[in-house]
């Protein structure tokens, strides 16, 4: 269930590498779009173009927003194709069987009727990932079927959903208990009442439970998420299936009005967005979305409030901030590590490169978030702001200066604070890694060194592969060959045996005679 640790390094490499040159492809936001974007099962789909050396090639692409693998979405469409009635009629097709079987009205009335039936009849089917009604029970007799569901399991439906795996798409690494209290305890303190949670569907159960068991709890909450099993659970007005790389409501017009009601609600006053994207996503489609969200919220404010911004907890792992930052100058990175139930490698306590590399990115003053003493967090009145127990303050720098937890080292040099693992290197005249390359860019290919593929695609690893298969299949060749021969050269061998022997068998015939 945990990501590989070669992904992890991909997306880390990625986080670290610019935006030109880096991947290969770049997506493209037409200022004036003359025509809207094709659609997918996704939602509408975003502009492509491939870079080659950081210039564009000529041809741009349509593909699916949210699906990075074309294993997953297979969408694909050049942006001056034109597509015949009937390709057009079965994309329209595909794309009606790939959504959901039941309407979201039609789950919210299923769920009503749910609530109300004897708890030995509250079934969920675990193979259909469904909440079963009496007439459905004959259809999954077969399958794995839990019974008695609680109105506390009701509560919290991202424990009883099987987590959804793919790490480049909806990738569902749920947070651990302790980061959902430490925000929850964290909001009235900021003096907020209402949460926007785009993709943090356990941090919107937390908040539904306490305020359904704490008169005193005025916090409500609003969940955006792509994942549709979520309908089974929540009404319209608390849950909108949605997809966060296009800003794409599955529900329409309904579904965007519930989104901006929550947003304007007195009049944007004590409201947040918690936002926590699959880290295999592209961050410059994120930007775009929530740059969205953001000018939905200031619709309802008043020009006296046009300087306001709203309170933005975007997180993401710890070298993606010069990408976040490019984006949203305002946002700073606390230290807090923000850790998951059901990742092995995000998980707060541990040390080294084994601890949590994912941080909260966000435009409140970090000086107004305490972070918890009893967990390691200091506070640096230098820095005016909570840091990590390692994160030691550099004079030189005038900073707490690490990123990842531990102790960083002052180069001066570089004339700046690195990882402990680095050391200068006089030939490159930076800091890095003590077995890195001499003189290898930092963006693009570290295998050969191109700006317009990384590791994962270069050509000399799909030449040397060539090599090998054909190497393999020489040998294989030779083999068979081999064996055909020996096989031949053993028939040779018993035929001619057979003949000797009859030769002198007819020979001992004619002397005996």
């Amino acid at each position: 269930m945990a990501a590989p640790r070669d992904w992890l390094g991909a997306v880390e490499e990625e986080g670290n590498s610019g935006l030109q040159g880096s991947s290969g492809v770049e997506v493209v936001f037409p200022s004036d779009p003359a025509t809207p974007a094709p659609l997918c099962p996704h939602g509408p789909t975003l502009l492509f173009v491939k870079v080659n050396q950081g210039k564009e090639e000529s041809r741009r692409f349509y593909a699916c927003s949210a699906c990075r693998d074309r294993k997953d979405c297979n969408f694909f469409q050049w942006e001056d194709e034109k597509l015949s009635e009937a390709r057009l009629a079965a994309r329209e097709a595909h794309n009606r069987r790939c959504q959901p079987p039941l309407s979201r009205t039609q789950c919210a009335e299923r769920y009503l009727k749910f609530i109300e039936l004897p708890l030995p009849e509250r079934k969920f089917c675990q193979r259909c990932q469904q909440l079963l009604l009496p007439d459905d029970w004959e259809k999954h007799r077969e399958h794995w079927v839990v019974g008695n569901i609680s109105v506390g399991q009701l509560g919290r439906p991202s424990q009883l959903l099987r987590p959804l795996e793919n790490k480049k798409t909806n990738a569902q690494y749920l947070f651990a208990e302790r980061t959902c209290h430490f925000l929850v305890d964290l909001l009235p303190a900021l003096g907020l009442t209402r949460v926007l949670c785009v993709g943090t569907p356990r941090l919107h159960e937390l908040i539904r439970l306490k305020a359904s068991g704490d008169k005193k709890s005025n916090i409500k909450s609003l969940l955006l998420d792509i994942d549709f099993r979520y309908s089974q659970f929540y009404m319209e007005d608390s849950f909108c299936r949605y997809n966060m790389f296009n800003h794409h409501f599955f529900d329409g017009k309904a579904a965007l009005e519930v989104c901006r009601t929550f947003l304007q609600e007195d009049k944007g006053e004590g409201v947040i967005m918690v936002t926590d994207p699959p880290f295999g996503g592209l961050v410059e489609p994120l930007a775009v979305t929530f740059k969205k969200l953001i000018a939905m919220w200031k619709e309802g404010q008043s020009q006296d409030s046009s300087h306001k911004e709203l309170p933005v907890f975007w997180i993401f792992p710890y070298f993606f901030e010069s990408r976040i930052r490019q984006f949203f100058p305002s946002f700073c990175m606390l230290d807090y590590q923000v850790d998951y139930d059901n990742h092995a490698l995000y998980k707060h306590g541990k040390t080294g490169r084994k601890q949590s590399p994912v941080r909260i990115f966000t435009n409140i003053p970090p000086s107004k978030i305490i972070l918890p003493s009893e967990e390691g967090y200091r506070f640096c009145p230098l820095c005016q702001r909570y840091v990590s127990l390692e994160n030691q303050h550099c004079e030189h720098c005038n900073s707490c200066t690490s990123k990842d937890g531990r102790k960083w080292n002052h180069c001066f040099l570089c004339k700046k604070c690195v990882k402990p693992s680095w050391i200068h290197c006089s030939i490159c005249g930076h800091c890095a890694l003590p077995d890195h390359s001499c003189g290898a860019p930092k963006d693009g290919c570290f295998i050969c060194g191109e700006l317009d593929h990384k590791r994962s695609t270069c050509p000399q690893i799909t030449a040397s592969k060539k090599v090998i298969k054909a190497v393999r299949k020489q040998k294989q060749r030779k083999s068979k060959k081999t064996k055909m021969e020996t096989v031949k050269e053993q028939s040779m061998n018993h035929t001619s045996v057979t003949r000797k022997k009859k030769r002198r068998e007819r020979a001992h015939q004619y002397l005996c005679s």
